[in-house]
């Protein structure tokens, strides 16, 4: 029987295809690509990402996608260590054979004492040699904006009000706390804060989290910084809220009277992992995710506005539908993970404007 690695390998090659085609193809990286073909599952950041990128490829090759991620799950099972009761079998009587067992058992015994010491052995060296530990990194962010992995206790020299900040990176957890001039700010994945460096009542920086996995260290965090001269917190609420237009990526709905109640539709074309939460609306608060097939749809209504999160910005079609009409949306390229709101702003004017905001470019 062949195993996942085989099947995925066997099937592309009788397709002709290339490990770059498909890459091309799917959007998959060549190191996961060849990780799954392997079986080396080491590689992926998490178990959600090994089973999302199982199907995808899987239905890229025709092949039957719960099959495939059945044969994952069976594969994961065989690889539990057996307890050592089951090793051994217990029979109700004297056995026929009874030297040459005493002798088998002699052998296992002996094979066992000798992979125990060899174990014990490689943890003697291991013990010996010297522990590497990483040396923390300190940048400094030039120009008003800069997007940067940061690692445990690496930090980011900013030079705003003719002072120079210093912002690090303290914790990888179940979210990440950065340590800033004015105290310990937590974060998960898509959340942003605005800071106050010089403590005279003004935000000065913004930090959005653009990709973090939760309790894994070695990932470390892609953080956002964005100096800006007055910019509301992102807190406050959306009516009566001014944004400096610098920051809008796109104008959805141009200027309106009033705010009003918009959906967000989606269609999805190929696996995407997506995450969304409504904005300033406490009867609907917390953060929605799910892992979406091709030839799903969603709809997210909201009032005020809308955080998203995409594994992949054109996994589906977007559009807006509000006052009547609708709009068509981009949120990125091929690829790329996006993390952005779509929500109503007051200009100069004092019309209400829908936008679409990047918060990670």
């Amino acid at each position: 029987m062949e195993s996942l690695g085989e099947k995925l390998r066997n099937a592309r090659t009788e397709k002709g295809l290339s490990i770059n085609q498909v890459s091309r193809d799917t959007n998959i990286t060549i190191r996961y690509i060849e990780a799954l073909e392997s079986e080396n599952f080491s590689v992926f950041p998490g178990e959600a990402y090994v089973i999302g990128f199982i199907k995808n490829y899987s239905s890229y090759l025709d092949l039957d996608v719960q099959k495939s991620v059945s044969l994952y799950r069976a594969l994961k099972i065989q690889e539990q260590p057996v307890p050592a009761e089951q090793l051994f079998i217990h029979p109700r009587h004297i056995p026929k054979f009874t030297l040459p067992a005493i002798i088998i058992l002699a052998v296992l015994c002996a094979g066992s004492y000798g992979i125990y010491r060899l174990i014990l052995r490689n943890q003697e060296r291991a013990a010996l040699e010297p522990v590497v530990e990483r040396i923390p990194v300190e940048y400094l962010m030039e120009g008003n904006s800069m997007e940067r992995r940061l690692y445990k206790n690496d930090s980011v020299l900013i030079h705003a009000n003719n002072e120079i900040y210093k912002v690090e990176l303290f914790n990888l957890g179940e979210a990440i706390t950065i340590q800033t001039p004015g105290g310990s700010v937590v974060l998960d994945l898509s959340q942003e804060a605005s800071i106050d460096l010089n403590n005279n009542g003004t935000p000065d920086l913004r930090i959005t989290v653009a990709d973090f996995a939760k309790n894994n260290a070695d990932m470390g965090a892609l953080l956002h910084f964005l100096l800006f001269d007055s910019l509301a917190s992102a807190d406050d609420s959306v009516y009566g809220t001014n944004y400096s237009m610098n920051t809008i990526s796109t104008i959805i709905i141009p200027g309106a009277p009033s705010a009003y109640p918009f959906t967000l539709q989606m269609n999805f074309h190929t696996f995407c992992m997506f995450r969304w939460e409504i904005l300033n609306e406490r009867d609907r608060s917390g953060t929605n995710q799910n892992y979406f097939q091709r030839a799903e749809d969603l709809s997210i209504q909201a009032q005020n506005g809308i955080r998203i999160w995409t594994s992949n910005a054109q996994a589906s079609r977007y559009q807006i539908i509000g006052g009547g009409r609708t709009y068509p949306l981009e949120v990125g390229t091929t690829g790329e993970v996006v993390v952005a709101d779509i929500r109503w702003v007051r200009d100069e004017n004092n019309l209400y404007r829908l936008v679409f905001i990047r918060l990670e470019s």
